[in-house]
């Protein structure tokens, strides 16, 4: 008995097997049965080596016989649950400390879950289970095997570990730092021994951290202070996930670190900073990361936001504009003076917005030129300006100083006081395309928002081309999504007063590996697009009613960024709930 609980996985029994679940063809299982082990491929587990085979998996046309898919069919056979190794939902910390790098690599398991009672250890091997009673004795938990895919053992297992390695390392060389950098202990920082930000640890953690960033998709990391640890969470589609806790003092360390790289002043604790960084993903791909330090009660919280060189290339479908959008902001853009505003809340995509836009106008006849806070990406189209407080270098005095430089496009970040409006309006009005950002909650919103900053109204009759509002909206992941009725209540509130007939049937959220569990997959944005017309330019006035302005510029065609998002439920891209999440629900429209 006890020899059948230690026989381990061979190639010619796995190929028979799956032969006789009719997974292998009879072509294929005749190919696999010439398979030979190469010298690189000796540490290879069967499994792993079978999946690099690129045989195809019969039940299923055209998919391959993948670890995963092979790992799954194992667990069926021997009654095992499966378990998808994913490093945001493992403790690593408890995870390493329940067994020795030694132990977990002799016996090529992994333990990827750790409660009061139980231990929950990964493995590849269904029938090897002598380790079970040692790592039972030693943590005094019940130990409960799972099938996990061994490339993915072998992966995480060196990479937690190294990373365990790293913070401990970390730890005992900053254990005589201050652990708490809040604001009861600010006399004593002096006292402390300051974190080497180029500790050979910190430089592993951080290169960790930024690895992981990119492999999970994720637009920002936050490094946040408390009294006894920093929390490390990302923001991946909109959402934010904890990552790891880091002990307080390396979390210093590694905040020093990235504001070394990143050229700040370390030792400069109590004021914001700004920076940027550019690195390198995995795959060789450069990326821009934008840096922010802020102080706080506990020290200093850095965040990173990640910009994906790629999308400055994207074009407007990819953006989630619809044809009927895109005609009327191109034709809107398509002006050679005028100002032109896109509005929404921070995240809600306006710079990549403006980007792409500028991308495509930055032709070799024209001079486009930007004034940020700060520049966002660099790109070698434009001729990018940052505002400089500091040198009293604003919007406003930037804008003076771009129209001494001859453009014939002008993007300015963001209008946020009656100069800058002032500033803006003019160049418009002498010749030149102006694009800007707006802070409100439609697109109707912004001409009162104008007003708000003391513009008169006369000014931005003559001046605006037209205003788009915009938000972003996880999309379905397209591996996992399904096919349901939809609830016509929901349905009919998304869409008044419209009353867009119900669609036959729409998505549902449910879950799977390509994206963690979440249903959802990337992001995309829904718009209000309101071009200025004839009709709209005679309610522009001083006692104007942002009631009667929506409901013309409705009449005029411009779509809601709710029913923009209904036409994304009902073309299957998104659900009802999230575009009611993102999207305000306008009190003059119900």
């Amino acid at each position: 008995m006890q020899a059948q609980a230690e026989r381990h996985l061979s190639l010619q029994s796995l190929i028979d097997d799956l032969h006789r679940d009719q997974l292998l063809s009879e072509e294929d299982y005749q190919l696999a049965l010439t398979i030979r082990r190469k010298p690189e491929d000796a540490a290879l587990h069967v499994i792993t080596l079978l999946a690099r085979q690129n045989l195809g998996d019969a039940r299923r046309h055209g998919k391959p016989l993948d670890e995963q898919t092979l790992v799954d069919w194992l667990s069926q056979r021997c009654g095992m649950d499966t378990f998808v190794i994913d490093p945001l939902e493992v403790d690593v910390s408890h995870c390493t400390e329940v067994m020795s790098y030694a132990f977990a690599e002799r016996h090529r398991i992994l333990a990827v879950e750790v409660n009061a009672d139980t231990v929950v250890v990964a493995c590849a091997e269904p029938e090897v289970a002598g380790w079970v009673p040692d790592l039972e004795h030693v943590t005094r938990r019940q130990v409960r095997r799972v099938l996990a895919a061994p490339g993915d053992l072998d992966r995480y297992r060196v990479e937690f570990y190294q990373l365990a390695n790293s913070v401990n390392r970390a730890r005992q060389t900053h254990s005589g730092a201050s652990a708490v950098q809040n604001l009861e202990s600010m006399l004593e920082l002096g006292k402390a021994r300051a974190p080497d930000a180029n500790d050979e640890h910190i430089v592993n953690i951080v290169d960790w951290l930024l690895q992981y960033a990119f492999d999970q998709r994720a637009s920002d990391i936050h490094i946040e202070p408390r009294r006894e640890v920093g929390h490390v969470r990302f923001r991946i589609d909109g959402v934010l996930h904890t990552v790891y806790n880091l002990p307080a003092a390396v979390s210093i360390a590694v905040i020093a670190r990235i504001k070394s790289l990143g050229r700040m002043n370390i030792a400069e604790k109590r004021k914001p900073q700004d920076s940027r960084l550019k690195t390198k993903t995995p795959s060789g791909q450069e990326v821009e990361l934008r840096l922010s330090t802020l102080p706080t009660a506990f020290g200093e919280k850095l965040v990173m936001r990640v910009f994906d060189p790629d999308v400055l290339v994207r074009g407007f479908s990819e953006l989630g504009f619809s044809k009927e959008d895109h005609r009327r902001w191109s034709r809107m853009t398509s002006h050679n003076h005028g100002i032109i505003f896109v509005t929404g809340p921070t995240g809600s995509g306006k710079t990549t917005t403006l980007y792409s836009t500028l991308k495509q106008l930055a032709t070799p006849e024209v001079n486009v030129s930007t004034i940020e806070d700060p520049i966002e990406m660099v790109e070698s189209s434009f001729n990018q300006m940052q505002v400089q407080p500091g040198i009293d270098l604003t919007f406003a005095s930037g804008v003076r100083a771009l129209l001494r430089q001859d453009p014939d496009i002008i993007m300015v970040g963001e209008v946020r006081d009656l100069e800058t409006a002032e500033i803006a309006v003019q160049a418009a009005l002498t010749g030149h395309l102006v694009l800007s950002t707006l802070h409100t909650n439609d697109a109707p919103s912004a001409f009162t928002r104008l007003m708000e900053l003391g513009l008169p109204a006369y000014l931005i009759r003559s001046s605006v081309l037209g205003v788009m509002a915009q938000r972003l909206v996880r999309t379905l992941c397209p591996h996992c999504k399904v096919q349901q009725p939809p609830d016509e209540k929901a349905w009919k509130q998304l869409t008044a007063p419209w009353l867009v007939k119900t669609p036959e049937h729409v998505y549902a959220a449910k879950g799977c590996l390509e994206c963690r569990g979440t249903g959802y997959l990337g992001r995309m944005g829904i718009y209000e697009v309101m071009p200025v017309t004839d009709t709209l330019e005679g309610l522009i006035t001083d006692q104007m009613d942002h009631a009667r302005l929506r409901q013309a510029a409705m009449k005029e065609g411009m779509h809601s960024l709710r029913l923009s998002g209904a036409h994304k439920v009902a073309a299957g891209m998104t659900t009802i709930e999230e575009v009611m999440r993102v999207a305000p629900l306008n009190r003059h429209t119900g």
